[in-house]
């Protein structure tokens, strides 16, 4: 298990990802004087008495009503409480760990207002494994991801649900039992931690990793699909990609050219083949997987960059005790990412599913059909080509950009909104099923290079197969189909056909 301490501003990508796969988090110690200074901010702000957004007025439309002093406690707790207002399904628990360090490290870098104690107990929840229970649904996007911030903040109030073994269980038990108090909130504190796109990134951020291990598990049921159907590595020549400058083009190239090197069964037919070029889903891998590579990681360069952000309102600026309105909390950059992230998983699924119909079609494929050693009697891969085909279609749905759409809210103050909080939440899902589109080509792609035998592929692509058969053996007569294709489904979601094998990431 990884432990990572949060740099203010300078969390990497890769820290991220360790932190949503189970890493441990800890703040830098050194934001303690920032944060420090930006709470005393708001303390003489208080005493002056001045009219100061989020500190001493109303929120949203209300900003123009003034909070007498002695409600300032009040006026921070009821902003916590009556903004959990979400629905729906409670947000994965890894997810939700990741919108509390990206919280954390946003609130870390003095601009918030918030007091060291109040920060630390949000760290201590993480380490403790305090997670609250957030409805997944109630952001649009803009003014902060209030719901389900508040829904997490809420908790630190000894209010709502925290995630257990035995299932929720009320949040003043859960933070008793790890030792911990509620907090009293401040001025400031409240509006301070749940306005801010921590859930929308969290969510796009996970959409983004999930989608980068797909990548990598079809460019591998991809080079197999190549060795299955007897197609040519020819379109993979580097002096093809470096002619068009695309990097995502040249790494997948690069990539593919690889995992097929050394294999015999495509050393069987360099000589005497009639077929003069492969068909798209086989030839333009390169190209398509490639702008999808260069997608993911224009997502990822922005998702960073986010993820280092400070995104809520107003900001406290100590060097002269200012308080700034603006509009960071707009998730607009966020919304654009997990588009593109959307649209790149769309097509990793469709090229996959082409690559699946080729290969039960005995007049593109040259292998027997529906890659069954008798067919008619048995029905071998048609079904699940068809399952394919549905997953994808599904995914074309969902991919239609969430970024164009926006509904105004709070009574017309909030007038143009992201929409990035559903458009990041879709991702998981989407990605879920174009795994399991890569782990029926892998089912395909292993079966129709059994037909070659005793031709073997490439090292790397032969100990992918291995993996495989290890848990579902060929299939000479139809039988159950569902538990072969769970089993590949758990292959290609762990992430272990990548392993050992030099695949292009997003970073």
């Amino acid at each position: 298990m990884k432990h990572i301490t949060l740099l203010a501003g300078q969390t990497t990508l890769a820290d991220w990802r360790s932190i949503y796969r189970g890493a441990t988090v800890e703040l830098d110690a050194a934001c303690a004087a920032a944060v420090q200074a930006s709470a005393d901010t708001v303390a003489r702000i208080v005493a002056k008495g001045a009219p100061v957004y989020g500190i001493n007025t109303g929120f949203g439309k209300l900003a123009s009503l003034r909070i007498d002093a002695s409600d300032l406690e009040t006026l921070q707790r009821n902003i916590v409480l009556s903004h959990a207002a979400g629905v729906g399904e409670a947000m994965p628990v890894a997810i939700t760990r990741l919108m509390m360090a990206l919280k954390l490290a946003s609130l870390a870098q003095g601009a918030s207002g918030i007091r060291p104690s109040t920060l630390l107990l949000l760290q201590d929840m993480l380490q403790r494994d305090v997670i609250p229970v957030v409805p997944a649904q109630g952001s649009v996007g803009a003014s902060g991801d209030l719901a389900p911030l508040s829904h997490m903040s809420a908790v630190m109030l000894g209010v709502g649900e925290v995630h257990s073994a035995q299932g929720p269980v009320p949040a003043a038990q859960a933070l008793a039992a790890a030792g911990l108090s509620p907090v009293v909130l401040g001025p400031k504190e409240g509006l301070a931690l749940l306005n801010g796109t921590q859930f929308s990134t969290a969510n796009a951020l996970a959409g983004l990793f999930e989608a980068e291990r797909l990548f990598q598990a079809a460019m591998v049921s991809g080079a197999l699909s190549t060795d299955a159907a007897k197609g040519s590595d020819a379109p993979f020549d580097p002096r093809i990609h470096a002619l068009r400058r695309h990097r995502g083009q040249i790494d997948t190239a690069d990539a593919l050219r690889e995992l097929l090197q050394g294999s015999a069964i495509r050393a069987s037919h360099l000589q005497g083949d009639e077929r003069v070029q492969d068909p798209y889903c086989l030839r333009c891998q390169p190209q398509v997987m490639g702008a999808c590579l260069d997608v993911l990681r224009r997502a990822a360069e922005s998702l960073e960059t986010e993820a280092n952000g400070v995104t809520d309102n107003p900001l406290i600026f100590s060097a002269d005790d200012t308080a700034l309105s603006g509009g960071n909390f707009h998730a607009e950059p966020v919304a654009f990412a997990a588009d593109m992230i959307a649209m790149a998983v769309c097509e990793i699924g469709s090229l996959a599913e082409r690559r699946v119909a080729m290969l039960v079609d005995p007049a593109l494929s040259g292998l027997p059909a529906f890659l069954t050693p008798k067919p008619g009697l048995n029905s071998g891969f048609m079904i699940p080509q068809v399952t394919a085909a549905a997953l994808v279609s599904e995914n074309k749905q969902r991919a239609y950009p969430a970024s164009v759409d926006s509904i105004p809210t709070s009574a017309n103050q909030e007038d143009h909104v992201s929409m990035a909080a559903h458009g990041a939440r879709r991702l998981l899902p989407m990605c879920e099923n174009a795994m399991a589109v890569i782990a029926i080509e892998l089912l395909a792609a292993v079966q129709g290079c059994d037909f070659h035998a005793p031709l073997r592929s490439s090292p790397s692509l032969e100990t992918v197969r291995q993996q495989l058969r290890a848990l579902v053996p060929f299939l000479s007569d139809d039988r159950h189909m569902h538990p072969d294709m769970q089993a590949a489904i758990g292959l290609v979601r762990s992430g272990a056909l990548s392993q050992g094998l030099r695949l292009p990431g997003v970073a």
